[in-house]
């Protein structure tokens, strides 16, 4: 017999399961007490039969951690002006941006892919904390290497290892975050994209900020080069140290978490609160037989067997997530940051600075989009649709002043600026709602209404887009070898 209760108190489906079933199973609670905003939760056999709802702390604190996901490779790749500066006059600065976006992507994704195995296998508590403080410990590195100035064969090393680590550690950042986001519905993983959007904007803000503090003008040329390299250093200073002290920060954030009682009923539900939801579910789609039955001798499909078979089911999804960055990955940073002013009086520096956060106010923009329902798609064809319509942005970027003295078909500015906003909004957009759309119950089809394969089919989506990114940072040096005309390897 089902039973629905409801609570004002906007606390209550976040207390203990003892303290939420009801009285009598055989009662109904009194219309009079039923309010319109108040949140409702089901029993079965004296246990929810769904999740409890979201609370607000919930989604922000997904969204601090996804803002902890995507920093390493924000501060990366937005620190690309202070390493070119390191790295001047040395056989790799031509391609040296292509070399960091290849290594990191492709460490990301190698070690994306145990991290994905091991989903099930892992705590993700545990993983987070881990991820989180090692990372940490990179940018602080990173801080200290902007008070001295080593040879720029060991600075370049040293970079690219540091790179290789905080993708390491932040594959399984990335995996247990979306994994525990995909439990709580397409809302909290909208707070993680969007949260992963919103960190790229705040550094690279910063960095606008303290490259325009730094620069000064010069009629002489040497002065204004080194005037430069020096703004571009304490820049990189300054959001290197600002983000080691917001992961910390985040870890604390999982770490209160995780005491939550939301945060235990949907992470480590119990066996019986599963089998009850899911009995539910099945019978709400019209399935004569639940999903798990009463029998204990019921096995559950191995867990490679059961990834590839949501990998199969969902692979129109995971092909639209991962060509989305495919695209970006090939022209963004390596060839748009080689987009150089038209306007005289256009600081380089500040134009790369600003170039950057435009791409991630556009990127933030996008994934804000998504939490409009009006705006949602979840069709895979349409958002396959999307993904591959976004290859037009490539020859819009080859047609910017991207070589000194060439003829360009955009020769403004404020037009390569709004390509490049318009680029980050699709960019964002388009992402994440393939990401929200492959692990919903509600919207995707092919899950077949099975809510043990909803973390599975996060995760695959997941290490899908960490594909993407791997393919357009190795495609950026064909796109490169398009501009210049040249051997892409050597510059």
């Amino acid at each position: 017999m089902h039973t629905r209760s409801r609570s004002a108190d906007s606390d209550a489906p976040y207390q203990s399961l003892s303290t939420r079933v009801p009285t009598s199973l055989e009662e109904p609670t009194p219309a009079a007490a039923i309010q319109a905003d108040a949140p409702v939760e089901e029993y079965e056999d004296g246990v929810p039969v769904m999740p409890p709802l979201v609370s607000p702390r919930i989604r922000w604190i997904h969204f601090v951690l996804g803002c902890a996901v995507l920093l390493p490779w924000n501060v990366m790749i937005t620190a690309t002006p202070f390493f070119l500066a390191r790295v001047k006059g040395s056989s790799v600065q031509n391609l040296f941006s292509s070399y960091l976006s290849v290594s990191f992507t492709l460490s990301n994704f190698s070690f994306l892919a145990h991290a994905t195995a091991s989903t099930k296998t892992t705590s993700p508590a545990r993983t987070v904390q881990w991820a989180t403080l090692n990372i940490a410990s990179l940018n602080f590195l990173l801080t200290l290497s902007t008070f001295f100035t080593p040879p720029a064969g060991l600075f370049a090393a040293f970079v690219l290892l540091s790179g290789i680590a905080m993708a390491a550690a932040g594959s399984y950042l990335q995996t247990s975050v979306v994994a525990v986001a995909s439990l709580f519905g397409p809302s909290v993983m909208q707070s993680v994209m969007s949260g992963q959007a919103a960190v790229a904007i705040v550094i690279s803000a910063v960095q606008l900020l303290s490259a325009t503090a730094s620069v000064h003008t010069t009629d002489d040329l040497l002065v204004a080069a080194a005037e430069s390299d020096a703004a571009a250093e304490r820049s990189a200073r300054v959001f290197f140290a600002l983000s080691t002290l917001f992961l910390f920060c985040a870890a604390a954030a999982n770490a209160w978490m995780t005491r939550m009682s939301a945060y235990k009923a949907v992470v480590h539900e119990p066996k019986t609160q599963r089998r009850a939801w899911t009995r539910r579910l099945s019978q709400s789609l019209g399935e004569e037989r639940a999903f798990f039955e009463e029998s204990e001798h019921v096995t559950v499909p191995d867990t490679k067997d059961r990834i590839l078979e949501v990998a199969r089911r969902n692979v129109i999804y995971e092909v639209a997530v991962a060509y989305v960055f495919v695209v970006t990955l090939s022209v963004y940073p390596p060839i748009t940051i080689s987009v150089r002013p038209v306007s005289p009086t256009f600081n380089p520096l500040i134009f790369s600075s600003m170039h950057f956060l435009l791409f991630n106010v556009g990127d933030f923009a996008g994934r804000y989009l998504c939490s409009f329902p009006l705006l949602l798609i979840w069709s895979s064809k349409r958002l396959l649709a999307l993904s591959l319509a976004r290859t037009l942005f490539i020859p819009l970027f080859l047609a910017c002043n991207v070589n000194a003295g060439a003829p360009t078909l955009v020769n403004s500015d404020f037009l390569f600026f709004a390509i490049l906003f318009a680029f980050g909004l699709s960019n964002g957009y388009v992402s994440s709602l393939c990401m929200m759309s492959a692990p919903s119950l509600e919207h995707n089809p092919r899950l077949k209404g099975r809510r043990e394969d909803v973390d599975i089919a996060a995760t695959v989506v997941s290490f899908c887009l960490v594909g993407g990114l791997v393919l357009g940072s190795v495609a950026s040096f064909g796109v490169k070898a398009t501009m210049c005309r040249c051997n892409p390897f050597v510059g």
